[in-house]
């Protein structure tokens, strides 16, 4: 089993550790590159910068993507590790040394982060060298690579878990793929990326690409018990997505569109609207697991949408 020994920004990992978020975006200031290194559910471990060269936490690999500075903000805010946008893009800034107002960055979304405590962290492994600069992968069939698993197992016993972590089962195997997305417990950030990529960044209802006015929607909110899985959204443009809330607009278990007459009737408008009505979704995810989920639409049907 491969996992990988990423090396972390010291600032980011104390401003993450001291509020012990859910999930957290591990960026790369200009790297549009594809994160390959683990599959997900892999295990992504923490190494601080020297002169602390110890691994200090980790979490596990969800998906990587690269996106515009201002839509990572907007879905994982403060769990990018800065209190707000200017400190995030400044922070971006002095690292890529130009100020481009709005650069694209590589986000590795890392769920159920673990931060330890000083005495828990790890020495690191003698093969790790000082002139590595973003990371290495590690394996469990090489000797090096086991005793490190095996020290974090330990830790993750140590520290915090009172039940076993959803990734790591008792035969010591994680959960890959698309397993392990479905069992993870995601975020809000992670469900926002997820829903925009399995869309392919366009809105379901209209096949819209400009990603700022784009928003991923929970089918049955989260308030209402509606979880934070990518067959429970709909990535919409914004104005679709108040509508959609509102029960002004919903979709058919056939994914179907339909669109409420109470817009005509309290609004004396709507025609822009009223084209969608009856028409299939234009946009759909490629895998049927991702498709927005049968049980979640009847909901909104019948507890939302003002027929």
């Amino acid at each position: 089993m491969k996992f990988w020994v990423g090396v972390t920004d010291n600032r980011w990992y104390n401003f993450l550790a001291e509020r012990q978020p859910d999930e957290v975006n591990f960026w790369r200031p200009k790297s549009t590159a594809q994160f390959r290194a683990i599959p997900s559910g892999g295990l992504f471990l923490f190494k601080l910068h020297s002169p602390l060269n110890f691994i200090a936490g980790g979490g596990f690999f969800l998906r990587h993507s690269v996106l515009p500075l201002s839509l990572a903000w907007n879905a994982f805010g403060a769990k990018n590790g800065a209190d707000d946008f200017a400190t995030f893009r400044e922070h971006i800034w002095s690292i890529r040394r130009d100020r481009v107002p709005d650069p694209q960055i590589g986000c590795t979304i890392l769920v159920e982060p673990f931060f330890w405590k000083r005495e828990l962290w790890i020495d690191v492994p003698e093969n790790f060298r000082r002139n590595v600069v973003q990371g290495k992968a590690y394996s469990t069939d090489e000797p090096t690579g086991a005793r490190l698993f095996e020290q974090v197992q330990e830790r993750l016993a140590q520290e915090r878990w009172t039940e076993e972590p959803s990734q790591i089962v008792a035969e010591g195997q994680p959960r890959y793929g698309d397993e392990f997305i479905t069992r993870a417990r995601l975020g809000q950030g992670a469900f926002r990326v997820l829903v925009t990529e399995a869309y392919d960044r366009r809105c379901a209802v209209t096949g819209e690409r400009t990603l700022p006015v784009l928003e991923a929607a929970h089918i049955k909110p989260f308030a209402r018990s509606g979880p934070h899985r990518v067959n429970n959204g709909l990535l919409l443009r914004s104005d679709l997505h108040i509508l959609f809330d509102r029960g002004y607009v919903t979709v058919t278990p056939k994914h179907r569109i339909e669109v409420s007459r109470r817009i005509r009737e309290e609004f004396e408008n709507g025609r822009d609207y009223y084209v969608f009505h009856g028409k299939e979704l234009r946009i759909l995810p490629t895998r049927p697991g991702e498709r927005p989920g049968g049980e979640f639409l009847c909901w909104h049907n019948n507890e939302v949408f003002l027929g």
